[in-house]
């Protein structure tokens, strides 16, 4: 792993180490927990190919009481998917007790509200674990460039509340809520390489596949009429 690290040089210090103190959750196509690895070695895209590890994520989906969706733009010293524009938060549970409890997806829950707070700033009271409603799972592949990339299980949470915001720098370059017609001009500009618009393709999936859908049933207060955690759909970047 040293080795790995001294290739690694140009990776930012904070980056650096999450990159190696983090251990992600590897798990079957099942969902179901078959060991856990560095954040780095989940992230390379050689050893995802060669090995075919599959790590568990979440894709939180934060809605204001207007039913504006927040959006975040991840910071330039990402290793992955730097300054592209994403969902509201997007990351692991790691391998720990209180991140691996699966009963109504307690662990994902946690971990959506611990990174809530590390990267918006956003208080654990603003942001209770009840709140989340988990609605569906997704398992996708996307190389980032030659080197890193993503293979996830990513379970998809939603909440609506108004909450404080204080984004970190280390992780979050800019932040805004839009509306539907606003995100598909994001969406325009991003597909016709407009400002350097790039979207991150966990989020472009869901998009794609099911967020209007559900945006729709958020605004209607009847979110629970589409949870579907049975399915895991399998999709491609």
């Amino acid at each position: 792993m040293a080795a790995a690290a001294g290739d690694d040089a140009g990776m930012d210090a904070v980056q650096r180490r999450l990159m190696f103190e983090d251990e992600c959750i590897l798990v079957d196509e099942q969902d179901n927990v078959v060991g856990h690895e560095s954040k780095y070695n989940c992230h390379l895209m050689e050893k995802i190919e060669s090995e075919n590890l599959l790590h568990r994520a979440f894709s939180v989906f934060l809605f204001n009481s207007k039913y504006e969706l927040l959006l975040q733009q991840r910071s330039a010293t990402k290793v992955t998917f730097p300054l592209v524009w994403t969902n509201t938060c997007c990351s692991h549970p790691l391998y720990r007790e209180s991140e691996l409890i699966q009963e109504n997806y307690l662990g994902v829950r946690n971990a959506a509200q611990r990174k809530l707070l590390d990267e918006l700033g956003i208080p654990a009271e603003d942001a209770p674990v009840d709140q989340f409603t988990p609605v569906g799972r997704m398992l996708y592949k996307a190389p980032s460039d030659g080197k890193w990339g993503e293979h996830e299980l990513d379970s998809i949470l939603i909440m609506v509340r108004d909450v404080k915001l204080q984004p970190n720098p280390d992780e979050v370059a800019d932040v805004k809520y839009v509306n539907r017609e606003q995100l598909k001009e994001l969406i325009q500009k991003a597909d016709a390489g407009e400002d350097g618009v790039k979207l991150s393709p966990w989020f472009r999936l869901i998009v794609d596949n099911f967020l209007m859908h559900w945006w729709d049933h958020v605004e209607k207060g009847t979110l629970t009429e589409v949870v579907d955690m049975e399915t895991i759909h399998k999709l491609k970047e």
